[in-house]
């Protein structure tokens, strides 16, 4: 009994998984509004009426949707940050680099749910917006870790602002456009705050 119980679970466990990596690529590519119940569960491979074993409202599906949004989307920058790091990048322009990378520019339902879902998130209910709001504030204290030492941390949310704009505005130009207006970002930002470690030199060692 105890086999077939734990089985049962392991089951109904992987199939919730399944939804929430669904759920987690279908808001990003078609914003919260266009995130239907039927829809996420035909894709899944399941059927609509099973959905309520599983969540106890759409919301609750949609916060789930964007904690699993949120930590793929961390581990794809944190990986590509480690990779501009070995490359000689300092920590912010690794951030940079990273964040308005061209691919970027293209994997909407992979790439970063502040930036896909931002204009959007303000009109959301209370359980949907906390739960995009701990998805900026993630990021802003990861731009914030990267600031050199010198610049204050209160630039960190304008930094942010910046990466998540440019990056907006290179996915609605597309193609070439898009690329350059990366391209400038990543340029203006790192001239902007890289440079700045040499006009506020680090403190020696105590």
């Amino acid at each position: 009994m105890t086999t077939i119980m734990s089985t049962s679970t392991d089951r109904k466990t992987q199939t919730h998984e399944r939804i929430v990596e669904v759920a987690a690529r279908a808001i990003r590519r078609g914003g919260y509004d266009g995130i239907g119940v039927a829809d996420i569960m035909k894709e899944a491979g399941l059927t609509h009426g099973g959905f309520y074993a599983h969540f106890a409202s759409r919301d609750a599906m949609l916060v789930e949707a964007m904690q699993r949004a949120g930590r793929d989307s961390d581990q794809a920058v944190a990986e590509r940050i480690a990779q501009r790091r070995a490359e000689g990048d300092s920590p912010f322009a690794a951030l940079a680099n990273s964040y308005l990378h061209d691919g970027h520019l293209a994997a909407v339902e992979r790439g970063c749910m502040v930036a896909a879902l931002a204009s959007e998130t303000p009109r959301q209910k209370d359980a949907v917006l906390d739960a995009a709001r701990q998805r900026l504030q993630a990021l802003i204290d990861l731009v914030r870790r990267a600031l050199p030492e010198g610049i204050s941390p209160e630039q960190a949310p304008v930094v942010t602002a910046s990466l998540i704009g440019a990056l907006q505005i290179a996915r609605t130009l597309g193609g070439k456009a898009g690329r350059t207006v990366l391209a400038n970002a990543r340029q203006s930002l790192i001239a902007q705050y890289d440079r700045s470690r040499d006009e506020h030199p680090r403190k020696p060692a105590t």
